[in-house]
């Protein structure tokens, strides 16, 4: 070899390397942003979105209804303000019901909620071994089919393995017509659903909220050089243990040469949260209001105006005329078909005499 070659530098490698030196080296690595979360998101309600389905002949010989029964049932009391609409009507019918031997008030309150809540309203008569007639029997909406080319033929359906067909020409059907099928009868309140869960929603989620106690409102920005990696560690776990039972605990850091402003607390979505919530539920109210065309007075909700509502009395004559009077020439059509008035109905006055009322002053 020549001896004016640049000569290779040599290096010695230790065959291994002791844990203290491992140490040494992984502390003067330079420190690294970290972020983490509080866990995944845990959804505040399983119901799935609504759609209509349309009407489907099941190996049954009925058909399914073309919008599920279950989900109409489970929505009535998914809000104070969509269960309060449907039963202040319900209320209004029955007050002005005028009773039958042939046809009582609960039945005729449980006729009336299952045809403002499904659309759907049944009856059943019942006939003596004599042949004359008995007091009428109330089926449930949720749990009767009808099928048949004809679409004459009744199931009584209360679950998967009971089912039992009643006999023809002893079932009444009320239904409110639908503009896709003649079948079954579809609540007017359709367009107001979506509201209504999300109304729903926003209820549950602020109550997850407040009881998970980790509310992820707050970035906790860590920038002091005096922290280690087994700092950050305690910190986490502090954190997130602070959840459920204890939560609003107080937490205690120690931070030795740290700067002023080494550790701090950015909040992010606690005013953003409060101020939706408000939002979310004074729109979605609206539209529930809406869909059921019920004046604000009627269902007790305060005005946030100097001005208020209006005279209540006024729109509660507005409401019955406008609303429940139609709803009770509908009703009346079971007459028709029974061949006997069995329906009938009051005039609507906010007078105690009128409704039968007792007067508080005597």
């Amino acid at each position: 070899m020549s001896e004016t070659a640049t000569q290779k530098p040599r290096v010695r490698v230790p065959a291994y390397t002791t844990d203290s030196e491992a140490a040494a080296a992984a502390t003067s690595q330079p420190a690294r942003a970290e972020a983490f979360a509080f866990g995944d998101p845990v959804p505040v309600t399983s119901m799935r979105d609504f759609f209509y389905e349309g009407l489907w002949m099941s190996p049954e010989e009925w058909y399914e209804p073309p919008i599920p029964l279950d989900v109409l049932a489970k929505s009535y009391r998914a809000t104070a303000h969509h269960g309060s609409a449907l039963q202040v009507k319900r209320n209004i019918l029955l007050r002005t019901f005028v009773p039958h031997p042939l046809l009582g008030r609960q039945t005729f309150s449980g006729l009336a909620l299952d045809y403002l809540v499904f659309g759907n309203g049944y009856l059943e008569e019942v006939a003596s071994r004599l042949g004359s007639r008995l007091p009428f029997r109330h089926l449930r909406a949720r749990y009767m089919r009808r099928g048949g080319l004809q679409g004459d033929r009744y199931w009584w359906v209360p679950n998967f393995v009971d089912r039992v067909e009643l006999p023809r020409g002893r079932v009444i059907h009320l239904l409110e017509p639908d503009i896709d099928q003649g079948i079954y009868g579809v609540p007017d309140y359709i367009g107001s659903l979506q509201s209504a869960w999300l109304n729903e929603n926003a209820t549950l989620f602020r109550r997850r909220y407040y009881l998970n106690g980790s509310h992820a409102g707050f970035i906790m920005y860590v920038s002091d050089a005096a922290q280690d990696q087994q700092d950050i560690d305690a910190m986490r776990s502090a954190l997130k243990e602070s959840k459920g039972v204890g939560n609003f605990r107080n937490l205690f850091l120690y931070s030795p040469q740290g700067k002023k402003d080494g550790v701090q607390i950015i909040p992010i979505s606690e005013v953003a949260a409060k101020d939706e919530f408000w939002n979310i539920k004074n729109i979605t109210r609206d539209d529930q209001l809406a869909g059921h065309r019920i004046p604000p007075q009627l269902m007790g909700i305060i005005p946030q105006n100097t001005g208020g509502f209006g005279d209540v009395e006024k729109a509660a004559r507005v409401f019955v005329a406008n609303e429940l009077e139609p709803l009770q020439e509908t009703m009346r059509e079971i007459n028709e078909i029974v061949g006997e008035e069995i329906i009938r109905f009051r005039p609507y006055s906010l007078d105690a005499e009128a409704g039968g009322g007792l007067d508080p002053t005597r």
